[in-house]
């Protein structure tokens, strides 16, 4: 006897449906998995003789063959047992009733535990999404996956606790409780309410905090609005770091959409499954993770840090201080915004949209220029910003000197014209006019496309002289060109304006000299 369900195993961070074939024959009692399978996989044979044996179903005395096709694809996750065990169950004729109804029309995706409970897998969100999108009716999942798989729009959820409900569900006896979502996923109104105040609860610092540094505040202000990368020079103890820990704190919160993306990045690599996001990431490798760790890859592919950052922030303190082979790979995500990942045996494209932060000391001491006394030979100085490729700095678009700070005003209470609730509404009316603008929830100013600069720049009146003027004088490339037009247009949605002035251009030049040349 044969039997066949689907199943969707994770493959580069999205899903593969793998149909299950099972086959029953007169041979010694084994349980044999063919199909390109990992040990993980394999191992649910084991799995299985344990949870039937716990649910109380009578496992087939016979030869069970289950291939999972394609047989040329990787299988490497524990996702695949509860499609198994069905398969299993259709073949041997233990749930005649399900018949006709499964195959075809329903996934089953979920790990089993020994005693028979499902456990919940990493990627339900993209599992769902790529079932639903290859026109699958409804999905039984881990119990433990629910909370996650309820914000995937138009799907029909069944939540399988163990085993020995699924069995009683297939024959009739018991049916587990359909859950429909909505056009918005079935997330509910008060979680997404709380979201804005999560944002703001998961930064560390606030932009309130910090004594003085105006001209670093408006920056983070700019960048947090239309999604610009930052650069921050200083000595230390300045509070580069503080400021930029206090970005999260200006950052509007996530959109539904924003929020899905993010959870189901996070969980292809956390060890809590079934966890929401709900306040936008702010990711701080240091800087001796490994390459991998940073870009995304393994031997299991998993997203690294840059996709971990994915619409929020990644900040790198004291960037020269990275490895060269990380800090060249950031070209492709910086333009692009994904990032591609080829291995010998797979290859995933992840996304990676996030605004960089970056930090560095003018010298290796960290004294160079300062009051204080610069320890540093001039080659060394000079290495020690060689560090840093040009095409990396071009692609950063604010670049602020972060000055020492009179000590006497430490204790004191910070004093600036505009509180963190202020800059928090201006960015997220600067965001609000942009997406009137391209029709997306989506795009930035920093995303523009030379034909959107074109139609939605609106150079007034002397600013375009201006702006070729500086050009010629700071020497700067045309992707810099294009990048300050992109920021003038941010600077001109925070104070309203349709038309970029020359102040709105001024402003943006202004922070365009990098000031971190190697």
């Amino acid at each position: 006897m044969s039997a066949a369900v689907q199943s969707i195993t994770a493959s580069g961070g999205t899903g593969v449906i793998v149909d299950i074939e099972c086959h029953l024959s007169n041979n010694l009692p084994q349980i044999v998995i063919v199909g390109f399978a990992n040990r993980a996989v394999n191992e649910a044979k084991e799995r299985i003789r344990g949870a039937f044996a716990d649910s109380h179903i009578m496992l087939p005395r016979k030869r069970i063959t289950v291939n999972l096709a394609p047989a040329d694809i990787p299988k490497g996750d524990s996702g695949l047992d509860l499609a198994i065990a069905v398969s299993i169950m259709l073949a041997g004729g233990i749930t005649e009733a399900a018949r006709g109804v499964v195959p075809g029309h329903a996934v089953f995706i979920g790990e089993l535990g020994l005693d028979g409970n499902t456990r919940a897998v990493r990627g339900i969100i993209g599992r769902l999404l790529s079932g639903r999108s290859k026109g699958v009716e409804a999905f039984y999942v881990p119990a433990a996956n629910l909370r996650q798989a309820e914000l995937v729009p138009n799907v029909t959820l069944y939540p399988v606790t163990n085993l020995r409900q699924l069995y009683d569900h297939l024959t009739g006896r018991h049916a587990i409780l359909a859950i429909k979502t909505s056009a918005a996923g079935r997330h509910k109104s008060k979680r997404q309410d709380d979201s804005s105040a999560s944002a703001v609860a998961a930064a560390p610092v606030t932009l309130s905090e910090i004594v003085g540094q105006a001209r670093a505040k408006r920056a983070l202000e700019i960048a947090a609005a239309g999604g610009h990368n930052v650069f921050f020079s200083g000595p230390p103890g300045t509070g580069k770091s503080m400021l930029a820990k206090a970005l999260p704190s200006i950052l509007p919160p996530l959109e539904r959409e924003e929020l899905l993306e993010v959870t189901h990045l996070h969980s292809l690599v956390s060890h809590d499954y079934e966890k929401i996001i709900t306040a936008r990431p702010f990711r701080s490798p240091h800087h001796s993770a490994s390459h991998t760790a940073v870009i995304g890859g393994g031997l299991n592919l998993r997203p690294g840090e840059i996709s971990l950052a994915h619409r929020g922030v990644l900040f790198f303190d004291e960037l020269p201080e990275f490895g060269r082979q990380t800090l060249e790979a950031l070209r492709q995500p910086l333009e692009d915004r994904v990032i591609s990942v080829a291995r010998a045996k797979d290859a995933a494209e992840y996304p990676a949209n996030f605004i960089l932060l970056a930090t560095a000391n003018p010298c290796p001491c960290g004294y160079y220029g300062t009051s204080g006394t610069c320890r540093c030979l001039p080659g060394q100085i000079v290495r020690y910003r060689q560090r840093l490729s040009g095409p990396i700095l071009d692609r950063i678009d604010l670049y602020s000197d972060v000055g020492e700070i009179k000590h006497d005003g430490l204790l004191h209470q910070a004093r600036d014209d505009k509180t963190d609730a202020a800059v928090r509404q201006h960015v997220i009316q600067a965001r609000q006019a942009q997406r009137q603008r391209y029709g997306r929830y989506d795009k930035l100013n920093t995303d523009m496309t030379n034909a959107d600069i074109k139609r939605f720049a609106q150079l007034g009146s002397g600013a375009e002289e201006l702006l070729n003027q500086a050009a010629r004088r700071l020497n700067i490339s045309a992707r810099a060109y294009m990048r300050s037009v992109k920021v003038a247009r941010t600077v001109a949605d925070l104070e309203s304006s349709d038309t970029i002035t020359v102040a709105h251009l001024s402003e943006a030049l202004a922070y365009r000299a990098p000031i971190f040349a190697p």
